[in-house]
């Protein structure tokens, strides 16, 4: 697959735009590196405030020290029972099957894990995942993440299907960004394979409008035409879609091509990320307003992940239960289904 991985490579208006401060951090820096797909890339204006730029240029922000940041912010360690599966809802569990993407969100939760760029997952690896599966009937689904799963070959994809389906018939949910970011990825061969295993459906990463490029609602659409559901999962981005009319407009045009507007996440606390970070009352607000104005069906869940292990919880202004100073600085205290309380700092 090819990535964009130097500045020379980007298209000449966005190359140009890059900054010297910029171009000094992504030669220096550490961690996450700089990849993006030509045709992500060729959906970015140069304006530094563009929001498909900011989404995948490196800031010199990543490498500022912030309070509350954690390498694993979803706590999925404290729920990790084999090595790549992670259980932590009981009726379904997820599978870390790569650490290899698109494309780097500047963003992303797991930017520990993908920075280690490992590979997709080996018949030895997946041995004790079928293992776990087999001993617990409780999950009925199962979850492919990474990394997006579609970056690996079709052969690898079937095989992975087919040693699943021999545990039992599980339900499959693809979580993948490719259909926006490398939409060429969904060729007919792919879709065929898709269509054999079902009952899949698949969870799509969609920021912003402009991500509907022609060619990537064409991929979708070739999807859902064998019957495969789509679900949409949003993170709602500060300088990038942090306003009612992005939204709105992102949710309709999501649900007249057939998708599911599903999830709107408020970020996770991964380090380097502060700067994307919408204030939690200004995400409330800016919830409020789009419930105003569109239609139950158009209208995701408004969700974060509680910080440390706590599960994901829908926001509400009854899930802020209090404040609280901590030694890092002020935080929310936020109340998961169990009634325990967990803190989301206040910015």
């Amino acid at each position: 697959m090819e990535l964009i991985t130097d500045i020379d490579h980007l298209p000449p208006a966005l190359a140009a735009s890059v900054s010297s401060e910029e171009a000094a951090f992504m030669k220096g820096r550490r961690g996450l590196p700089f990849a993006v797909s030509p045709h992500f890339a060729s959906l970015a204006g140069p304006a530094s405030d563009d929001p498909i730029r900011r989404q995948f240029m490196p800031d010199p922000k990543e490498a500022q020290d912030t309070p509350f940041a954690l390498e694993d912010p979803l706590g999925e360690v404290c729920h990790r029972v084999v090595p790549r599966l992670i259980h932590q809802y009981q009726d379904r569990a997820l599978l870390k099957t790569t650490a290899r993407c698109g494309g780097f969100c500047r963003f992303c939760f797991r930017r520990v894990w993908v920075a280690e760029e490992t590979a997709f997952i080996t018949p030895a690896e997946l041995e004790p995942v079928l293992a776990y599966l087999a001993g617990h009937p409780e999950i009925r689904e199962i979850l492919l993440s990474g990394g997006d799963p579609l970056t690996a070959s079709d052969e690898q994809l079937e095989w992975l299907f087919h040693d699943l389906r021999t545990v039992k018939l599980l339900p499959i949910r693809i979580c993948t960004r490719l259909p926006i970011t490398v939409p060429a990825r969904i060729k007919p061969e792919l879709v065929n394979l898709l269509s054999r295993f079902q009952p899949l459906r698949m969870a799509v990463h969609i920021n912003h409008p402009l991500e509907l490029s022609p060619e990537s609602r064409r991929a979708l659409r070739a999807i859902m035409e064998t019957g495969i559901p789509i679900l949409v999962q949003t993170v709602l981005l500060k300088g990038v879609n942090d306003n009612a009319e992005t939204l709105i407009t992102l949710f309709r045009e999501c649900r007249e091509l057939g998708l599911i507007p599903y999830y709107l996440f408020q970020l996770d606390l991964a380090p380097g990320t502060a700067q994307f970070r919408v204030p939690l009352k200004q995400g409330l607000g800016l919830y409020r307003e789009i419930k105003t104005k569109l239609e139950a069906s158009l209208l995701p869940a408004y969700a974060v992940d509680l910080p440390g292990g706590g599960g994901k919880i829908r926001l509400s202004e009854e899930s802020i239960t209090g404040e609280e100073e901590r030694t890092m600085g002020r935080v929310y205290l936020l109340k998961d289904k169990n009634g325990k309380l967990w803190p989301y700092p206040i910015d």
